[in-house]
C-alpha cells in the first residue's frame, strides 16, 4: 500500500482524530452488536500504547443533519468502554467549544468519541468550514479506519484531510486495502469471483471489472435470473431486471467469445410465494413453472460451483446465493460458505463481503475460517467494480511523505 499508515505517525502526547465506523445497531440505549466497534480496537490500541490522544468521530443511523437522540453515539462510548477497560469521553456535539476543550484535556493514552456527525448536514456536504472544525480537535494528525465510509467524500473522510499535516490509513483500513487490493492487481490463480444478491443492477459494474480479471465468475441470488432470461430461459416469476437484460446478453456474449468460465444456476429451490410457509419444488432452470419463482440454487449447482471454488488460490465472495433470510432457501448461501471455508483451509485466499454473506459465515460458525471479511459494503462493491475510493485518494501518499522530507 502507498498511502501512509498509522503506524508511520509520531503518536506521542500528539492528539489524533480517527474516523471510524460505529453504525451500529442500537436498542433499549445498548449495542446489539459491536462488531464494528471491536473491528477498531487493534488501531486504537495501537495508539493508546504510543502516547496518543485519542479524538474518535463516526456516524450513527441517518438523522437528516440534526441532533435526533434516537441516533445518539453515547451507548457506543459506553460499549467502547467496556471493551478497552477505560474510561471513553464523550462530546454532546462532534464541533465546537466543549469538544475542543475535551480533547485538549486528554491524557496521553486517553480516548473522546464526538456525537453523530450527522447531527450536522454539513458532514455529508463535504463543507469547508465544517471540516476545518473537525480539524480543529487533533494536532494535524488524521487516521481513517472506516472503510464502510470510503466511498464517500465526505467532511470527516475527505475535508478534513485538507487541514492537517498528515492523513493515514488505520489497521482495519490497511488490512481492507492490502487484501482486496491484491485480489485485484496480483492474485494467486485460479481466481474465481462468486456473486450474489437480488439486483444485478447493484453489481454490473463489478460484473464487468471482474470478468477482466478472474478467471472465473459464479452468479447466484436473484441477479442470475437477469442473465437467465438473456439466455431465453423461461424463469417463471423469479426476480428479473428487464432494463439490464440486453447489458447481461452483451456481457454473457462477451464470456463466450473470450471463453470466460461464466456459470449461472443449472437448477434451483421455487417457492409459490416469498414467504417462509411456502410450498416448495425443485427444478432445472430450463423447466421453471410459470407461476413460481426461483428463491435458491439446487443441489446441481452447488457442486458445480464447490468444484470451482475447490480449485481456486484467490476467492472474492459477495452476495446470497438465494433468499437466506428465510429457511427453506438459505441451503445454497451456507453450502457455498462452507465450500469457501474448506478452500481456504487448503490454502487459497478468501475475501467475503455483502450483509448476508457475512451472515452466513456467522451463522454456521465459519467466520474466522476465511482470510478476510470486509466491513465495506458499498465501499468493497466499488472497489471491485474498479473505481477510485474518495476516502482512499484522500490519505497522504509515502511519495509525498519522503518529498517533503
Amino acid at each position: 500500500m502507498n498511502k501512509l499508515s498509522i503506524r508511520d505517525l509520531d503518536l506521542s502526547g500528539n492528539r489524533v482524530f480517527i474516523r471510524v465506523d460505529y453504525n451500529v445497531p442500537l436498542e433499549a440505549g445498548k449495542v446489539t452488536d459491536d462488531t464494528r466497534v471491536r473491528e477498531t480496537l487493534p488501531t486504537l490500541r495501537l495508539a493508546i500504547s504510543k502516547g496518543a490522544r485519542l479524538v474518535l468521530a463516526s456516524h450513527l443511523g441517518r438523522p437528516k443533519g440534526k441532533p435526533d437522540p434516537k441516533y445518539s453515539l453515547r451507548p457506543v462510548a459506553a460499549r467502547l468502554s467496556e471493551l478497552l477497560g477505560a474510561t471513553v469521553q464523550f462530546t454532546a456535539d462532534c464541533i465546537g467549544g466543549e469538544a475542543e476543550a475535551k480533547s485538549k484535556s486528554l491524557a496521553n493514552g486517553g480516548v473522546l468519541l464526538l456525537e453523530n456527525l450527522r447531527y450536522h448536514a454539513e458532514e455529508e456536504a463535504n463543507d469547508e468550514t465544517f471540516s476545518k472544525q473537525l480539524a480543529a480537535l487533533c494536532d494535524s494528525l488524521f487516521v481513517c479506519d472506516a472503510f464502510g465510509t470510503a466511498h464517500r467524500a465526505h467532511a470527516s473522510v475527505v475535508g478534513i484531510t485538507r487541514f492537517v499535516r498528515q492523513a493515514a490509513a488505520g489497521l482495519l483500513m490497511e488490512k481492507e486495502i492490502t487484501y482486496l487490493g491484491k485480489a485485484l492487481a496480483d492474485p494467486e490463480r485460479p481466481f474465481v469471483a462468486v456473486l450474489g444478491g437480488a439486483k444485478v443492477s447493484e453489481k454490473i459494474e463489478v460484473v464487468e471489472n471482474l470478468m477482466r480479471l478472474a478467471d472465473a465468475m459464479l452468479i447466484g441470488g436473484g441477479m442470475a435470473y437477469t442473465f437467465l432470461k438473456a439466455q431465453g430461459m423461461q424463469i417463471g416469476k423469479s426476480l428479473v431486471e428487464d432494463d439490464k437484460i440486453d447489458r447481461a446478453r452483451q456481457l454473457l456474449g462477451e464470456a463466450k467469445n473470450r471463453a470466460f468460465r461464466l456459470l449461472l444456476p443449472f437448477d434451483h429451490v421455487l417457492g409459490a410465494e416469498l414467504k417462509p410457509d411456502t410450498q416448495t419444488e425443485m427444478a432445472d432452470v430450463g423447466r421453471t413453472p410459470a407461476d413460481w419463482m426461483g428463491l435458491d440454487i439446487g443441489p446441481k449447482t452447488i457442486a458445480a460451483f464447490r468444484a470451482e471454488i475447490a480449485r481456486a488460490k484467490t476467492i472474492v465472495w459477495n452476495g446470497p446465493m438465494g433468499v437466506f433470510e428465510l429457511a427453506p432457501f438459505a441451503n445454497g448461501t451456507r453450502e457455498i460458505a462452507r465450500a469457501i471455508a474448506a478452500a481456504t483451509a487448503a490454502g487459497a485466499t478468501s475475501i467475503v463481503g455483502g450483509g448476508d454473506s457475512v451472515a452466513a459465515l456467522h451463522q454456521i460458525g465459519l467466520a474466522d475460517k476465511v482470510s478476510h471479511i470486509s466491513t465495506g459494503g458499498g465501499a468493497s462493491l466499488e472497489f471491485l467494480a474498479g473505481r477510485k475510493l474518495p476516502g482512499v485518494e484522500a490519505l497522504t501518499n509515502r511519495e509525498a511523505l519522503s518529498s517533503r522530507a
